[in-house]
């Protein structure tokens, strides 16, 4: 009789333990989150140390500059319904809007039931608000003298505030909204929005005069940051079930 040759069967082994994949093992969302904050407050860094140490002066005044008449600092560039708006633009980042709309964002998740959440939005928005005095008052930059500002201020230059809160606020929020959201273009949308408001806001500072160009530069990098951090903060505690989760 033939025999018949018959391969044994090969059973699958189960991976060890130690050699899992290591995708398994990390965040890869909490990796990249890590690695925007830290490019973040290496540009905010760099900004700072060329504006300290540098010759950031030359590049501000050009920038300056080219938002006025040529023949007149005290004249901005384009017909007056430009200045009109962002003089209306400008207000989008300031103590009063941006207070209202915490509140209002505060008050909607405490509705929810989501205390935690709510609490989470306020402390980083606070929070973001102390540092960005702290380091005003760290750096002591006067406000620009190259052309005559279009509104009034009266705090310290660098950071640029309404660049660094607009970040912080419009992104925590726009980040807390999209996450409601199941479809990926509404979320898209609502992050470009959020993205949109706080680079126009940190324009009009500069068209205004009132800001140097670097002064909303290292703004935006630390309210990013800070607000990428919040972010990262809030999943973490999530996971934990310390926070409430999202849709």
């Amino acid at each position: 009789m033939d025999q018949i040759n018959r391969s044994p069967s090969r059973s699958r082994q189960p991976e060890p333990i130690g050699q899992v994949p290591i995708l398994r093992k990390v965040e890869v969302q909490g990796l990249l989150s890590l690695t925007l904050v830290s490019a973040l407050l290496l540009g905010f860094v760099l900004v700072a140390g060329w504006v300290q140490w540098g010759d950031a002066g030359a590049f501000d005044e050009t920038i300056l500059r080219w938002f006025r008449n040529p023949a007149d600092p005290a004249d901005p560039i384009g017909p007056f319904w430009v200045e009109a708006g962002f003089r209306d633009i400008t207000a989008l980042g300031g103590y009063t809007v941006l207070s209202l709309l915490t509140l209002l964002a505060v008050s909607y998740l405490l509705i929810e039931g989501k205390r935690a959440s709510a609490l989470l939005v306020a402390a980083a928005i606070l929070g973001g608000t102390i540092l960005s005095n702290v380091l005003k008052f760290g750096f002591n930059r006067q406000r620009p003298t190259v052309v005559d500002h279009l509104i009034d201020v009266h705090s310290l230059s660098f950071p640029s505030g309404h660049a660094m809160l607009s970040a912080i606020a419009y992104l925590t929020l726009g980040a807390l909204l999209a996450r409601t959201q199941r479809n990926i273009v509404t979320r898209t949308y609502i992050i470009g929005v959020a993205i949109f408001l706080t680079l126009v806001i940190g324009i009009s500072r500069i068209f205004l005069g009132v800001h140097y160009p670097t002064d909303v530069l290292a703004g935006w990098c630390a309210g990013s940051a800070w607000a990428f951090l919040c972010w990262w903060l809030a999943r973490w505690l999530q996971k934990r079930g310390s926070v409430e989760p999202s849709t």
